[in-house]
């Protein structure tokens, strides 16, 4: 049960924060219409969940290596080159993440210390901004969990 699910764990946080978007979004949309004043709060949360949102779908993506890639070049490689080619870009992925989770982090501890606090709804900013190095990480295992298969199996 927890393995599976591990294995969701983007999938099930990715739906129940579509859903929160759905219907924040909604409620926007109708207090719009019904009583003419928006809710000045939705865009600011749906906003920044959909940054989330993305940091999932790339953890995603990356676990099931799908995302986009060319390899019209890289089809015509030996599979020795392959390997290289593969270990490279495992590196290059690994750093970037690594990176901004690094910089996302000191986001976070610079406005947990200056007390930035949201325009909408005035919470510190740095809850929003959690998710960036929290994401990351989570994209960085799956990078390894990933890489580590596919070099088990050579499908390089």
């Amino acid at each position: 049960m927890l393995k599976r699910l591990c294995d969701y764990f983007e999938e099930v946080l990715g739906a129940l924060i579509l859903s929160i978007m759905l219907v924040v979004t909604f409620a926007n949309v109708v207090t719009r219409y019904l009583i003419t004043y928006p809710l000045a709060f939705t865009e600011e949360i749906t906003i920044s969940m959909f940054v989330w949102i993305v940091l999932l779908g790339t953890s995603i993506a990356f676990r099931r290596n799908a995302h986009l890639a060319m390899t019209f070049f890289y089809d015509l490689m030996p599979r020795s080159l392959k390997k290289l080619c593969f270990i490279i870009s495992t590196a290059v992925s690994l750093t970037f993440f690594a990176l901004l989770g690094w910089l996302g982090a000191l986001q976070v501890l610079d406005e947990w210390e200056l007390g930035v606090t949201s325009d909408a709804l005035a919470i510190p900013t740095c809850i929003y901004s959690s998710a960036i190095p929290v994401f990351s990480a989570i994209i960085i295992i799956r990078i390894l969990q990933a890489a580590r298969i596919t070099l088990r199996e050579k499908a390089y």
